[in-house]
């Protein structure tokens, strides 16, 4: 493979896609995965999810973080619907408690000279944390190498800030990864918001390298001579990274897309962005504020997302059918879906350009079930807005509490002073649960259950 002509912010500088070692066959299990942000991640109980399709659960002793396979050893109950105990995850069906590596610990109906039964031990999974973010993986514990782990160098140098979010949508994995290998979509869909469509136009787009591990690329603007180029990677098999320098001001942007599937249908996304330019917004922001913004460019995206994904899958037929795709504008997204091609076999289910497995159109396909405007599940699993909900809940009956009282005292004052007080007092309050009541909505409809 070609050296690139440009230094791109790599994120994993000690696996380089170059390197010969890599072109082995592909094996999904052996990667790591990115669960959710630490900040995210609840202490006091477990923590469920699935990669997939298959069932996990996290949770915390003391300061080790386990992951387990979701269900016990007995009669198969999910452990995730547990408790912790003590820092020991207890089944909430007959209280089996496990510990460190998935070992049993307790069984409340073992006899007082019985042992615990060598099988009644829950599969463990390597699991880590870097840069504040909680990684498994899947596969043999023996092959887990933590220096592969697709961190962002840039983020531990001086000057630099970023913000997180963890997001969860009704969508296939593979549709959310080429839309977001897709920069030409911005001006378009996003226009009044991140973008101007005045402003789209034809890309010069480069692949610099591929290799089953992902590829390399970079773009940049037709309509000004001698632009900067951006760079935009897929690691495999969980990462996009868009990273660009802007040299006349000796600025730098990122945007590190982390993918996880869930399962079919259902996908997660960690976003994290990063700079080291206007950075006191970032520092003095509330992170659930920041969220909401982004929430409505994730909207966006998405009703293009399910109604691309819905289309495709009622068709049945390859992508290269049914796309028409073009050099200045699909090459990323494009070559994701060859890689697909490439390393699908050993995938659990896929669509790639010309191939596909698992995802056979049938009348009671789930892609067709889905909602013309779908919502997408953010309040629950986001540490800071689920807080931030849960004070404007409280904040909105306290708003109407106070105004009732106010109102009443208005009303029975037989002093005007105070009686306009009282009203001033009352009328105040409503604007506070006015306010409270559609910050509350804007967090609802990213909501689950919206």
């Amino acid at each position: 493979m070609t050296v690139a002509p440009h230094q791109p912010d790599s994120a994993q500088s000690t696996n380089p896609l170059s390197d010969p070692k890599f072109e082995s066959k592909f094996n999904w299990r052996n990667c790591w995965y990115p669960v959710c942000f630490r900040q995210d991640f609840p202490k006091d109980r477990p923590y469920s999810f699935s990669l997939y399709d298959e069932p996990f659960v996290l949770f915390q002793h003391q300061e080790e973080l386990i992951c387990l396979t979701d269900r016990c050893p007995h009669r198969a109950a999910k452990l995730s619907d547990g408790q912790m105990i003590d820092g020991k995850l207890e089944c909430l069906y007959h209280g089996w408690q496990f510990g460190h590596q998935g070992k049993c610990l307790h069984i409340p109906q073992l006899s007082a000279d019985g042992t615990i039964p060598v099988n009644a031990g829950v599969r463990s999974h390597k699991v880590v944390e870097r840069q504040g973010m909680i990684w498994i993986w899947p596969g043999a514990a023996e092959l887990a190498d933590e220096q592969t782990i697709p961190t962002i160098p840039k983020l531990n140098q001086p000057g630099f800030v970023h913000s997180d979010k963890l997001t969860e949508l009704p969508c296939d994995i593979s549709y959310v990864i080429e839309h977001m290998l897709d920069p030409a979509h911005i001006h378009i869909t996003h226009q009044g918001n991140q973008g101007d469509r005045a402003k789209a136009q034809p890309l010069e787009m480069e692949i610099i390298e591929s290799s089953v591990q992902g590829f390399r690329g970079r773009f940049r603007d037709t309509t000004t001579p001698n632009s900067t180029w951006r760079n935009l990677d897929f690691l495999a098999p969980s990462l996009a990274h868009l990273n660009f320098p802007i040299p006349e001001k000796g600025w730098f942007f990122g945007q590190a897309f982390y993918f996880f599937p869930l399962g079919k249908g259902r996908c997660r996304i960690l976003t994290r962005s990063y700079r080291n330019f206007a950075t006191q917004p970032v520092k003095l922001m509330p992170r659930w504020w920041i969220h909401l913004r982004q929430n409505k460019i994730i909207a966006e995206d998405l009703a293009q997302l399910v109604g691309q994904q819905n289309e495709v899958e009622r068709l049945g037929q390859p992508v290269k059918q049914i796309y028409s795709p073009l050099p200045t504008c699909d090459t990323f997204a494009m070559e994701y879906r060859k890689w697909l091609d490439r390393v699908g076999a050993s995938l659990p289910y896929y669509r790639g350009y010309l191939t596909s497995k698992g995802m056979e159109n049938k009348p009671e396909n789930q892609f067709n079930k889905m909602s013309v405007k779908p919502s997408f599940w953010h309040t629950e699993i986001c540490g800071s807005c689920n807080r931030a909900y849960q004070v404007t809940q409280r904040v909105e009956k306290w708003g109407v509490g106070v105004a009732i009282v106010w109102a009443a005292l208005a009303i029975l004052s037989d002093d005007s002073g105070m009686e306009m007080g009282a009203v001033l007092l009352a009328v105040a309050a409503v604007i506070v649960a006015v306010f409270a009541n559609k910050l509350k909505h804007r967090f609802e409809a990213y909501s689950k259950f919206h």
